[in-house]
């Protein structure tokens, strides 16, 4: 994907023109929206590619420069993303597309999706969104996180608005 300068990188290219080797599905905490999944296996389809399902657990910061097990996922924030992961590698293989799931605590979510895509070799990176926020505010709210991939990646970054 061609990249600006300091702008960001440009709009990702119309889905039925890429033939992805794998599709990153990926959510920073939301749910995965059947839109989302319906992007992913839009993208995959046609060529057969894998879509991996990734899931972050939101680790809330640090104590003194120190991981605080206060600040650490909770149990249901857990069992929250693995259902959403389990839903949606489900949906994906009923349409006949090979799907695996894996979630990770952290705090820097935009950084370990893209390392994420990177790993798993994948041409294409699919998330839910909010509509993007003003510059100076938008590197605070947790919910920019996808246009903060958008920014890291060297794929393509489809960004699926919240439906409703």
């Amino acid at each position: 994907m061609a990249r600006l300068g300091r702008g960001g990188p440009v709009e990702p290219p119309d889905p039925r023109a890429l033939a992805p080797r794998a599709v990153l599905l990926a959510s920073e905490e939301r749910e995965l929206s059947a839109e989302a999944i319906d992007l992913a296996a839009r993208l995959a389809g046609p060529v057969g590619a894998p879509v991996y399902v990734f899931a972050i657990a939101r680790v809330h910061g640090a104590s003194l420069g120190f991981p605080n097990p206060g600040l650490l996922p909770t149990k249901a924030e857990w069992e929250t993303q693995r259902k959403s992961v389990e839903r949606a590698v489900k949906a994906l293989r009923k349409r006949g597309l090979r799907s695996e799931g894996r979630i990770v605590g952290t705090r820097a979510a935009a950084k370990k999706i893209v390392q994420e895509a990177a790993r798993m070799q994948c041409d294409a990176i699919v998330m839910g969104a909010d509509p993007p926020r003003g510059a100076l505010i938008s590197d605070f709210i947790w919910s920019q996180e996808p246009q903060r991939v958008r920014k890291r990646a060297r794929v393509p970054v489809y960004l699926v608005p919240r439906p409703g």
